[in-house]
């Protein structure tokens, strides 16, 4: 402990102020604010955005290139290891830590938010959660610290939203698992410093006919798993996504992540806690773009006046601080439900609301934004263009609004397919 840097060593005290909210009963409702620690641990993060991402995030963006110099130092400050344990080398630290310092990268750049959401919500946390001891002293060590990235291989040409379409298979052939199909749009799964991505597959048929799904770890490098070329995408220039392919990938059969035919439950159960953390992504889109906003509004002069003085202007940036504000109390709710050890349908209809509503939101406020910063908008000499880039993939990424909806309606007893 004694060779951490001090930022490295406030980050890790920031993330083991666990759940120490406060709350107010209000018609039998607790409601919950993040505690005068998380806001500290806020503005370490709002800080070391603007210092090492803000000045270089546009030439990154334009070159679409991903900043494995970055990924470092945010290791070396604990970023990656919040919600791990100690003796990984992690803070021990609870999600709402998480989802703050998401919501802080996000308010500079989506790419990098992203980043650090999919390590810990999609690389990370499958094995802290499924994992043996055995692979959990392999992998996440270098996970934690940011020496390496995982990637989560679920999404398929075929298999989206309907995961049980999966077609990628693996077979037990001895003492090794034989992996054959592809995935597509998994991020951070081809830099330099990816070291494996969990992949799910079909490993047999149950008695009702339905597919046996399960998560097995493939290593980078492994021979027959290859990382195709990148995507040309329309946002996220930053992020590393790629497709991925498998041709009789062997690997050993003690890399079965979690009970074999459980990989079904365990990307739902991954994926209600990476909602809310897209939730707290997206609400940082939203906060970027009402500051943005509002200081163009009050900068640009129009017929001898700012235009944020025209109806038409400031009720839109109104607008945007409404949804700011809505935006916070879903996602903190939810976060603070995850820290509580809420689970099951109430975690997941609150998980499912704040990416619904956020996500939405940050769609609309880059719309906003861009309207209020009239031609230059549309220029990417400005920030408020690549927000708007980036905004779209919160509608669609881990659960689609329509996914979302579904996951509601249910909730509410209605039987929609």
């Amino acid at each position: 402990m004694a060779a951490r840097n001090d930022s490295r060593v406030r980050l890790c005290r920031a993330g083991r102020w666990a759940v120490r909210l406060m709350t107010v009963n209000i018609a039998g409702m607790a409601y919950s604010f993040l505690s005068d620690d998380h806001e500290a641990f806020r503005g370490v993060v709002r800080d070391f955005a603007r210092a090492e991402i803000a000045p270089h995030v546009a030439q990154w963006d334009r070159d679409h290139h991903f900043p494995v110099e970055l990924v470092a130092r945010m290791g070396e400050l604990g970023l990656f290891g919040l919600t791990a344990p100690e003796e990984y080398g992690g803070a021990g630290g609870d999600f709402t830590s998480l989802c703050v310092a998401i919501e802080e990268l996000g308010r500079v750049d989506q790419s990098i938010g992203i980043t650090l959401e999919a390590a810990v919500g999609l690389g990370i946390n499958p094995i802290l959660t499924f994992g043996t001891d055995e692979q959990k002293q392999a992998w996440l060590p270098d996970l934690v610290a940011g020496r390496a990235l995982a990637g989560f291989g679920l999404t398929e040409p075929g298999a989206g939203s309907d995961a049980g379409a999966t077609k990628t298979r693996a077979v037990l052939d001895g003492d090794e698992w034989v992996v054959d199909g592809a995935k597509q749009f998994i991020t951070n799964s081809g830099s330099a410093i990816t070291s494996l991505v969990t992949v799910t597959a079909r490993t047999g048929t149950r008695d009702d006919g339905s597919a046996e799904i399960s998560t097995i770890v493939v290593p980078s490098g492994t021979p027959g798993f290859t990382v195709e070329p990148a995507y040309d995408k329309l946002g996220w220039h930053i992020s590393d996504t790629h497709p991925l392919t498998f041709d009789s990938v062997r690997v050993p059969a003690a890399n079965l992540l979690g009970t074999r035919g459980r990989g079904y439950a365990q990307f739902l159960a991954t994926l209600v806690d990476g909602r809310i953390a897209i939730a707290a992504l997206a609400l940082g889109c939203i906060e970027a773009c009402l500051e943005m906003a509002r200081g163009y509004a009050t900068e640009r002069t129009t017929f001898g006046a700012p235009i944020g003085r025209k109806q038409g202007v400031a009720f839109q940036v109104a607008d945007l601080a409404v949804a700011a504000r809505a935006a916070r109390a879903l996602v903190y709710e939810a976060a603070a439900m995850k820290d509580a050890g809420v689970t099951g349908p109430e975690l997941t209809q609150a998980a499912a609301v704040a990416k619904l509503y956020t996500s939405e939101q940050a769609v609309t406020a880059t719309r906003i934004a861009t309207q209020v910063f009239g031609g230059y908008g549309f220029m990417e000499e400005y920030p408020v263009a690549r927000f708007y880039r980036d905004a779209k993939i919160l509608e669609i990424g881990e659960g689609t609004s329509e996914v979302q909806r579904m996951l509601i309606a249910r909730g509410l007893g209605l039987p929609v397919e």
